[in-house]
């Protein structure tokens, strides 16, 4: 604890706004987390470096925060920092056929910049919830695209906090997976290589995702959105389904009624709960099709 009031007052110092025993559950999609030890907000990029320096030369574990879509964070909380990467760096800018997004823009709002400029390309990823930083980070995709189709390159600070560039290819960009899973780097900005094409549509296309997310997804309900990955030749709802698992509930954690690949917080869910129930998803899949399926949302504690 000492460790952290001498954090904290570093950061008081740095300006860089922080908070203790922040609940978590206010700061993710589910809903769902205890508190952090403390809590950051960075304001801009020389914070961001500086409240990541002042972790490592104090040994304190901790946690790069976006928007939270993808992480379920446990009751019990977070026992280091948890740095949020927020809107405030989510600066966007268009060059050419180029776009260059900071981490905490929702990616969202570059799928829209991108259509004011006429460019083509990131629509798939209209709607997907995160931020940029998180996209890259775990490859994001959706409705057959991935963020490695168009990303070109991702800035970064490295383990010794170094800016560093590197290009897509460098990356090692798979399915939901990148090098930022392994390695203590801090993803500071993308850039997105697209195509040109007439802007109605470019949003006619991101209208259409859009719909068929509303149809089909449980956007009304508290998630971390599709809590599996997709088996090779298979879909993860679809197996939930046919195992009779629509609306099975462990707590306040629940198979969705609307899409059985999504777990949501019906109200009272704990972390517990959630992973009690994805991980008896999980078993009855394996026993009744022979497919196992593997949690895509992150686990944190």
């Amino acid at each position: 604890m000492e460790h952290l009031n001498e954090i904290a007052a570093a950061f008081r110092q740095a300006s860089i706004p922080c908070a203790a025993r922040e609940p978590l559950s206010r700061h993710t999609s589910f809903q769902i987390g205890g508190p952090a030890a403390l809590f950051c907000e960075p304001q801009n990029k020389r914070q961001l470096a500086r409240a990541i320096a002042v972790c490592r030369q104090a040994g304190v574990r901790y946690y790069l925060l976006g928007k939270g879509t993808n992480i379920l964070f446990a009751d019990e909380g977070f026992d280091g920092v948890v740095i949020h990467i927020g809107e405030v760096l989510g600066n966007i800018e268009c060059n050419g056929l180029s776009v260059t997004a900071q981490a905490g823009a929702a990616l969202s709002k570059v799928c829209i910049a991108a259509a004011n400029e006429g460019l083509s390309g990131l629509e798939f990823a209209y709607g997907i919830p995160g931020c940029v930083g998180g996209a890259v980070y775990m490859n994001a995709g959706a409705y057959g695209g991935e963020i490695k189709d168009v990303l070109a390159c991702a800035t970064f600070l490295d383990e010794t906090g170094a800016e560093r560039t590197l290009q897509a290819g460098e990356l090692q960009l798979g399915y939901r997976t990148s090098v930022f899973e392994r390695e203590p780097w801090c993803i500071l900005s993308a850039t997105f290589t697209l195509r040109e094409d007439d802007t109605g549509p470019i949003r006619e296309r991101m209208a259409d995702y859009a719909r068929r997310r509303m149809e089909k997804q449980p956007l009304d309900m508290p998630s971390a959105g599709s809590t599996f990955k997709r088996p090779e030749g298979a879909y993860a709802g679809a197996l939930i389904d046919q195992c009779g698992l629509r609306g099975y509930a462990i707590g306040g954690a629940q198979v969705s009624q609307k899409h059985c690949g999504f777990i949501v917080n019906t109200g009272n869910a704990t972390c517990a709960d959630v992973l009690c129930l994805a991980d008896t998803v999980c078993k009855i899949v394996t026993d009744e099709t022979g497919f196992r399926l593997e949690k895509e949302v992150r686990v944190v504690k």
